[in-house]
């Protein structure tokens, strides 16, 4: 038996970087046109996170439990474990993050923002990034529109856009919701980068940003 240590990510992937990009194609065409929705749903949450209303934390992480729950069923159980059964149980983790933003953002309205802090800007600076730049990054890199990631119903958007709202709700619902988006986000481009996917450090910079903001957040308030 070879040695555990010998290993490394690329011998436990079960496809290629042109399966993995020709999956979101498909998922893209199979989809249509609800990444007019999602992106919709993305604008409607800006415009709530950007100006303070009752309620508004409510009603952001509903939407947003709306789209964890989609990407859970439509992308993961659906689509990506056709390529890769380990994606049944990332589908179980992504419906636990709905869950989770359901009872702490809609029944215990746990996101309450600052407009104008630094973690505010910063978190509706990655929102607007997962919304409007993360579906051009496909055909920058040559990977064509129809395999484009897009908010709402893709993991990596709606992962990065969860992670800046709750960043800007402060570290309490970032510890308590932010979990599972910043794993996802670690998983997502640990995997990209052993498929030698240009793109691979755009997520990862996203969650180190993140963890950046917040660990200097909580320094200064220990």
């Amino acid at each position: 038996m070879s040695e555990w240590w010998t290993y490394s990510l690329s011998d436990f992937l079960l496809f290629s970087r042109r399966t993995y990009y020709r999956l979101f194609e498909l998922y893209n065409v199979d989809i249509w046109p609800l990444q007019s929705v999602a992106l919709a749903l993305g604008c409607v949450i800006l415009a709530l996170f950007w100006r303070p209303r009752a309620g508004q934390g409510r009603f952001i992480a509903a939407i947003l439990a709306l789209c964890w729950i989609w990407v859970a069923w439509a992308f993961h159980w659906r689509h990506f474990v056709t390529i890769n059964w380990a994606a049944t149980y990332v589908a179980y983790a992504f419906g636990c993050e709905a869950l989770l933003l359901i009872v702490f953002g809609v029944v215990r309205d746990d996101l309450a923002f600052a407009p104008g802090s630094v973690r505010h800007r910063i978190g509706f600076a990655l929102v607007i990034f997962a919304v409007f730049v993360e579906p051009l990054i496909a055909p920058l890199v040559g990977r064509g529109l129809l395999q484009a990631e897009v908010f709402g119903v893709a993991p990596d958007p709606t992962a990065v856009a969860t992670l800046g709202i709750l960043l800007a709700a402060g570290r309490h619902a970032l510890w308590r919701m932010g979990i599972i988006p910043l794993m996802s986000c670690m998983l997502s481009g640990a995997v990209t980068w052993t498929l030698g996917s240009p793109d691979a450090p755009v997520i990862l910079v996203a969650a180190l940003v993140v963890l950046a903001v917040a660990a200097t957040k909580t320094a200064r308030k220990a």
